[in-house]
């Protein structure tokens, strides 16, 4: 039954166009470069929806330009985790993590947020452990789904959302809507850091995380726009260095280490991208299973790590508090 579904959820890519979000860009070259991630991501999407064959999906996905191909794969993972919604016994995307996919691991289970955020039973099921989600990475589902609330509702007040959440939740929600911030405002650095101003004080350094991220994996920055970004993040500096990181070591499991991740990490983190990326395993193998939030664990302890690198270059002025990482009660995560 190939490409049943695919009439009733196909996505047209013009939906990847600023005018039809109504984002704000003032530099061709950057909306250029961000509308075309949308479409990729669009074009990954509805083939996944037509494609049976994982391993025919793949090797299209392939093909797609190595640069983009991460956001490929994100799209296909947000069609399999949709239509695992409908008919779960199939199992699609449990498969294609453990297959075809498993070097994209990050940008499918972000992906697999976004279906959770299409499909309510999905959403309120978001916390809990699935089949198929790694234990640990399974978290970036929360933070796939904040930044799909971003994109298609950035007009919106959005804590309500990341309230029905745990609090660890709600911090990884607020690292999606981060990161979905360089899409809404075209890559530009005072508007990231004037709608991050408008956001809860707890969730500050989280959206900068993202906005990091989005900035080292998405690209779209020049290195004199990089380090404006740095500048208007101030103390939380060592938040933004962590979604370079995060990115780093997505973009090196994957094989698509790109020019502006290096930029970014040699900005941010003061290290090179294998060097962070390195640092991201170094902290997740430091994770104790018995912790009640090991994504955000995780965090936290990269982040340390981070934070003594900034200190080690003398950069005291850009200390972080940590206590925003800090897991407090219950989390399913």
């Amino acid at each position: 039954m190939r490409g049943v579904f695919y009439p009733w959820f196909k996505i047209d890519p013009c939906e990847a166009k600023f005018t039809r979000r109504r984002f704000m860009c003032s530099k061709p070259a950057v909306r250029v470069r961000l509308e075309r991630i949308g479409r990729t991501f669009l074009q990954g999407y509805n083939l996944a929806l037509r494609e049976e064959s994982q391993g025919d999906l793949a090797a299209q996905l392939d093909e797609v330009q190595v640069e983009d191909r991460g956001f490929a794969y994100e799209g296909a993972a947000m069609a399999l985790a949709l239509l695992d919604g409908i008919t779960p016994w199939r199992k699609r995307f449990s498969r294609f993590v453990a297959g075809a996919g498993r070097l994209h691991i990050y940008m499918l289970h972000i992906g697999a947020g976004w279906a959770c955020a299409r499909m309510p039973w999905l959403r309120r099921k978001i916390e809990s452990p699935a089949p198929g989600f790694h234990p640990v990475l399974r978290a970036l589902a929360i933070e796939g789904y904040g930044f799909h609330e971003g994109y298609f509702h950035w007009r919106s007040r959005l804590e309500r959302k990341a309230a029905a959440l745990s609090v660890a939740g709600s911090h990884i929600f607020f690292q999606g809507l981060g990161r979905s911030l360089w899409f809404v405002k075209g890559a530009d650095a005072c508007e990231i850091a004037r709608s991050i101003a408008s956001f809860p004080r707890q969730y500050h350094a989280d959206a900068w995380s993202g906005a990091g991220l989005a900035c080292a994996y998405a690209g779209g920055a020049s290195s004199d726009e990089m380090k404006e970004l740095y500048g208007c993040a101030t103390e939380f500096a060592v938040a933004l260095a962590l979604g370079a990181a995060f990115a780093a070591k997505a973009r090196l499991l994957a094989g698509n280490l790109a020019s502006h991740t290096e930029m970014a990490c040699q900005t941010f983190c003061r290290i090179s991208a294998e060097k962070a990326a390195a640092l991201c395993d170094e902290t997740f193998n430091q994770i104790e299973v018995h912790y009640c939030c090991a994504y955000q664990r995780w965090r936290e302890l990269l982040q340390e790590r981070l934070q003594a690198i900034s200190n080690k270059l003398g950069e005291t002025g850009n200390n972080l508090e940590l206590t925003h990482l800090k897991t407090r009660g219950e989390c399913h995560v």
